[in-house]
């Protein structure tokens, strides 16, 4: 069985996005009166979406109000940040193009705000990613399955013939959720370590690996 399909994560597998969101967060957080959090920090709070990083950025004991509303100044600050510091990682265009020269499908899902994943993909990718599925309203988020289903869906691909890629243990879930091969990005936020504690079915180290693995067409 040949693969067909690459479904990728976003935040730290396609770009680096850590020094938009960790801006964001800060000017959040100072404007709801509490204390910033450092880099280290924020990369280890992104990948279950907007309101997780939010919860586990304010102090603990923050109510439903305060959460919600240092979550809707975040979405407006990174909506105003997003592409300030935000860079795709070294490789990644050139394997998308790639990708496209070789007729495989691609979409892109994460637990990342809808609108501003879109806005992205068609700013940094354009014409590249055919399918983009982000955190919005009647999908659960990753890791359950959902979002990564409706993506095979759209794109008129089958299970078998995709693989998931992406950087975190979230990830890892996802791809064994859906029941689809997935692909740990070492290059993320996560790291080697962890991709290999959760069983991804492969690791790789920089992008133009991922079509060294056995399934893609050479």
């Amino acid at each position: 069985m040949k693969f067909d399909t690459v479904i990728f994560d976003m935040d730290g597998t396609l770009l680096n996005t850590l020094d938009d969101i960790t801006d964001s967060i800060n000017e959040a957080l100072k404007e709801c009166g509490y204390p910033a959090r450092d880099r280290e920090e924020v990369k280890s709070f992104v990948g279950n979406g907007g309101r997780r990083l939010v919860f586990l950025a304010l102090p603990e004991g923050a109510g439903e109000c305060e959460i919600e509303d240092c979550l809707a100044r975040f979405r407006s600050r990174y909506a105003i940040n997003m592409r300030r510091k935000t860079r795709p990682y070294e490789g990644i265009t050139g394997l998308l193009s790639e990708l496209k020269r070789l007729k495989i499908k691609t979409a892109v899902v994460s637990n990342k705000f809808e609108p501003s994943l879109k806005e992205l993909c068609s700013d940094i990718f354009p014409s590249l990613i055919s399918v983009v599925i982000g955190d919005s309203d009647g999908t659960r988020r990753k890791p359950a399955p959902d979002s990564v289903l409706k993506a095979i869906k759209e794109l008129g691909s089958q299970k078998e013939r995709t693989v998931y890629v992406g950087d975190s243990d979230t990830d890892v879930e996802t791809a064994k959720n859906a029941g689809i091969v997935c692909v740990g990005a070492a290059w993320g936020f996560r790291g080697r370590g962890v991709l290999e504690d959760k069983g991804a079915d492969y690791i790789i180290d920089a992008p133009e690996e991922l079509l060294g693995i056995p399934g893609f067409i050479k």
